[in-house]
């Protein structure tokens, strides 16, 4: 499989990160790479994709810096290019929580690497929270994680401030033990430190989220259950991060549903049932035109229209 995809990120205090993305968006750009990296005062957050003595250049470059040199990254592998564009975006928060105060790398959870995770996940007095979007906990799952069902990650805080299985103690006075976890990790990072700055003594996520997870565990041992949504073009991922059945909205960016292409709402590039109702006619006469570009494209075998 041609490329390779690369996904990571760091908390870290990052004071200078609008100065760091031109020569990161050169560098990326000079060896062919596509994706999306975030840059913040808290960190770093990206997903890229390329030839693989490409895609080791740009993490190669990253860790050259002290302040990035234990960097970890997932990789997986596919035969599509993952993204059509690189972008360097600079952000107020790599992952947003809008919560003053929270700070990963003083205050995250305990890691739980993914071989020792079902066991912590089959204790009865462990909550097991999935902290992800409703459409992405939808097509995959541990098998009875609760589902806050969010719109956002920024909804999570008043979830958890509203449920009263949180708000409940054990016996000796303590909190609930809690056990988070997300597609790669980082929002585990924040979540667990939010829930540490209420009071919670024993918050766990799992160490480098599902995508370490479905690489690490064996099928015949896995408590997961259906495919983990991701971010680009393979849309979903199984054990062994091998692409899975899925196909993408392109008008919401979100999986399709069963049975979607058939219903009179999908319309390719356009709306999909679940997104049908919530763009106005302007926004799908420009989501049309940009669909039959992006089509144009592909036929002569081009690079395919901004799709964001």
């Amino acid at each position: 499989m041609p490329y390779l995809t690369a996904a990571f990120y760091k908390f870290v205090a990052l004071p200078d990160f609008a100065s760091r993305k031109p020569p990161l968006l050169a560098l990326c750009e000079k060896h062919h790479i596509k994706g999306l990296i975030l840059l913040a005062s808290e960190g770093i957050n990206s997903t890229v994709a390329g030839a693989a003595e490409d895609v080791r250049a740009v993490l190669a470059y990253l860790r050259a810096d002290p302040l990035l040199a234990n960097l970890q990254h997932k990789e997986s592998w596919s035969d599509k290019a993952p993204f059509h564009r690189m972008k360097v975006r600079l952000k107020k928060e790599i992952v947003t929580m809008n919560v003053a105060g929270i700070s990963p790398t003083r205050m995250a959870g305990t890691y739980v690497k993914p071989q020792d995770w079902n066991a912590l996940i089959a204790d009865p007095e462990v909550l097991v929270v999935d902290t992800r979007n409703d459409y992405e906990a939808e097509i995959g799952s541990f098998a009875h994680a609760i589902n806050p069902k969010l719109k956002s990650f920024a909804e999570l805080p008043a979830w958890l401030d509203a449920q009263p299985q949180l708000a409940a103690t054990t016996p000796s006075g303590k909190k609930p033990r809690v056990a988070m976890f997300c597609t790669g990790g980082i929002r585990c990072e924040k979540s667990t430190a939010y829930l540490r700055a209420q009071g919670f003594e024993e918050v766990f996520h799992l160490e480098g989220g599902i995508l370490k997870y479905l690489e690490t565990v064996a099928p015949e041992d896995s408590l997961w259950q259906g495919e983990c949504f991701v971010f680009d073009e393979r849309v979903s991922v199984g054990h062994g991060l091998h692409p899975g059945p899925h196909a993408l909205c392109r008008a919401c960016r979100q999986p399709l549903e069963a049975g979607a292409t058939a219903s009179a709402l999908y319309e390719a590039g356009v709306s999909c049932p679940r997104c049908h109702a919530t763009t106005s006619q302007a926004q799908k006469s420009g989501a049309r035109e940009r669909q039959r570009q992006w089509e144009r494209a592909k036929a002569r075998q081009q690079t395919p229209v901004d799709e964001a």
